[in-house]
């Protein structure tokens, strides 16, 4: 396979993979297809749950291992669509359908550069993987996929980037938030209204600065999204429940943000989760400047992606734009997913990655 056929096989996959409707968590029909395209070619494939990963050929434990990653899961269809999300619609250049642009176009240029990096030897061990529920962050998805791969030194995670480097990520971790107080009748000068005490707590939170700012994704984000308290008019609150949107960035972990809100606040607090961790890499790395090199430009990116369950370096970047996402008629333009996979072969053939120490 030459780098046309690629390309041509590459836009062909996502127009059947379009027609196949692959819901976070509803993946399975897609992940056979995927699984069964990806044997035709040749290669053995892994499979857990909906996830399906390829091992390049000749592995070696003495070289780094690189991981191309995109996933193969989908919102489900907003109401304003006008096309058939499962069509495959091609019109002018552009082909339309769910997931075409989040992220099939990198889901399928990122398989067929594979396809092309192991054609030769590389200074690398390369795999490919093709994961589920990344829309959910669900625990099917990226985070069990991990377990079941070789140690890896670096990964290329494809999205809708425009591709540009996205050289770090935010984090994400919601804290749900208890102000206690004392219930008492509104009348008369009794209890401890929960609201009050809760709003110093919020008012600490809006005003609250880190020090330590990220030169591409700025300072750590805390937000209160949400608050609850009372039952009757006339009934002092003896609770106060407010809900915390965290937005970390790469000089914290999850872990730490919550530690200093335990210092700050007086509410009883408590974090869903500490998985979805903030990433980011040096501009100096070959890679990147490789991408430099070609006129790429590096950036923080706000949105999550699988890049959250990465505890080792990666960089985001993947045709398509981000602002399409999630939108009615989505679309790929054919020409971004052909610059992709020129992109993509330009930035990893022959890349020196080193080995990464934890």
């Amino acid at each position: 396979m030459d780098i046309i056929e690629a390309k041509q096989s590459a836009i062909n996959l996502l127009k059947t993979l379009i027609t196949i409707p692959s819901y976070s968590r509803e993946e399975v029909d897609l992940a056979d297809y995927l699984q069964a395209y990806i044997e035709s070619q040749g290669y053995n494939t892994g499979r857990i749950g909906n996830n399906v990963w390829i091992i390049g050929p000749d592995f070696d434990h003495s070289k780094p291992t690189l991981l191309l990653n995109s996933h193969i899961d989908t919102v489900k269809p907003s109401a304003g669509w006008e096309l058939n999300p499962h069509a495959a619609n091609l019109d002018d250049g552009r082909l339309y359908g769910l997931g075409s642009n989040d992220a099939g176009a990198s889901l399928v240029s990122l398989l067929h550069v594979f396809f092309l990096l192991t054609q030769k030897s590389q200074p690398y061990n390369l795999i490919f993987a093709a994961s589920a529920e990344e829309e959910t962050s669900g625990k099917n998805g990226m985070e069990l996929l991990l377990k079941e791969l070789p140690k890896l030194d670096f990964a290329v995670v494809g999205e809708p980037t425009g591709m540009q480097m996205a050289i770090a990520e935010k984090g994400l971790m919601v804290v749900d938030c208890i102000a206690h107080g004392k219930s008492g009748h509104a009348a008369r000068n009794e209890g401890v209204n929960a609201i009050y005490l809760a709003m110093k707590d919020v008012e600490w939170i809006q005003n609250a600065k880190l020090p330590l700012i990220s030169d591409f994704l700025g300072p750590v984000k805390m937000t209160v999204t949400m608050i609850h308290a009372g039952t009757q008019h006339n009934v002092v609150p003896d609770e106060c429940s407010f809900v915390i949107d965290v937005r970390t960035n790469e000089h914290y972990s999850n872990q730490e943000v919550f530690g200093i809100l335990e210092d700050n606040l007086k509410s009883e607090i408590k974090a869903r989760s500490f998985r979805l961790t903030s990433s980011g890499i040096s501009p100096e790395k070959d890679i990147v400047k490789r991408g430099i090199e070609l006129g790429l430009s590096c950036y923080g990116s706000p949105t999550l992606s699988d890049q959250a369950f990465m505890h080792f370096p990666s960089m985001k970047i993947g045709p398509g734009e981000s602002s399409r996402s999630h939108t009615a008629d989505e679309y790929i333009e054919l020409q971004e997913i052909e610059r992709g996979i020129d992109i993509y072969m330009q930035l990893l053939d022959g890349l020196v990655i080193e080995h990464f120490k934890e």
